[in-house]
């Protein structure tokens, strides 16, 4: 009788057995596929974001001399802004992805930007796509 007894624990506890087992199963998959999403995830975005910083860094310092070569008095407003935003990018964390303020130094890069188009008088179109980034004029 206790033989009897142990088969039908075995069949009556198969459910349960399965169901952890192919739960814990499911788990480390999908941890594993997130972890390869995530880094594919940061990578995507993390070069989005260095093109379009490089991109207003390569404007500003092109800017910045050719506002210094011109040297008229009415540019110093427009070289300020130059050089605020030059700063801006040069105190931007590239190497620190946990940088609790990313966005808000990104964002504050972007008016900078927009306020020395306008001062210039250019309109910028920065865009990236999968096959092009850039800034246009």
């Amino acid at each position: 009788m206790a033989v009897e007894q142990d088969m039908f624990d075995t069949v009556v506890m198969a459910d349960e057995r399965f169901h952890g087992e192919g739960y814990q199963e499911g788990y480390e998959e999908g941890s594993n596929l997130g972890i390869v999403e995530g880094r594919r995830y940061g990578t995507l975005h993390g070069a989005k974001i260095g093109s379009e910083i490089g991109c207003y860094r390569g404007f500003a310092l092109a800017w910045k001399c050719l506002l210094h070569s011109s040297a008229v008095e009415k540019d110093s407003r427009k070289m300020k802004v130059v050089e605020a935003l030059i700063a801006l990018l040069q105190h931007f964390p590239y190497d620190d992805p946990t940088y609790e303020r990313l966005h808000e130094d990104l964002d504050r890069i972007r008016g900078k930007f927009r306020q020395l188009c306008s001062l210039l008088n250019v309109q910028p179109d920065f865009k990236v796509t999968a096959g092009d980034s850039g800034l246009a004029f």
